[in-house]
């Protein structure tokens, strides 16, 4: 049976997949201006986003995209990976919104990891803000981080 596959083009924000055997599929733009297509099955789970009355989003993802727009990567994706200091970003990005109790960028896997799509290590349930996620156990396990692609 063929899996089923959902594609997040249009969420805005930032996600986690959750690596786990659900039948289902995710896929997003990534890469900046490359504009893969990777895909991991799992599970989706919205993080930190929140918007303001005039419609102003509240986001990690404002943080990520700044930075893939920025002078090192200028919307061009990591076309080699990402690196020491990409992931040494994205790691406080997630300690300033408090995900880093539960999730750090796989380092293992940063040649894998690109704009908008970033492999991470789970490493526990997600207790803060009512837990967003719990019961993967054994923990760590694999999922990506994904947003909106700068392209």
């Amino acid at each position: 049976m063929a899996l089923q596959k959902i594609l997040l083009y249009e969420h805005v924000g930032l996600g986690l997949v959750i690596s786990w055997p659900s039948g289902i599929v995710y896929s997003n733009q990534a890469g900046g201006y490359g504009c893969t297509q990777p895909t991991i099955e799992g599970v989706f789970v919205p993080l930190r986003n929140d918007c303001l009355l005039d419609g102003k989003l509240l986001s990690p993802e404002t943080e990520l995209l700044s930075y893939f727009t920025g002078p090192k990567h200028r919307g061009a994706g990591a076309r080699n990976g990402l690196d020491q200091q990409d992931a040494d970003h994205l790691d406080s990005v997630l300690r300033s919104h408090r995900l880093d109790r539960c999730l750090h960028v796989d380092r293992a896997r940063l040649t894998d990891s690109d704009e908008a799509w970033v492999f991470v290590q789970v490493t526990a349930d997600e207790d803060s803000d009512g837990g967003l996620f719990s019961g993967f156990a054994p923990y760590p396990r694999s999922g990506v981080l994904t947003w909106s692609n700068s392209d």
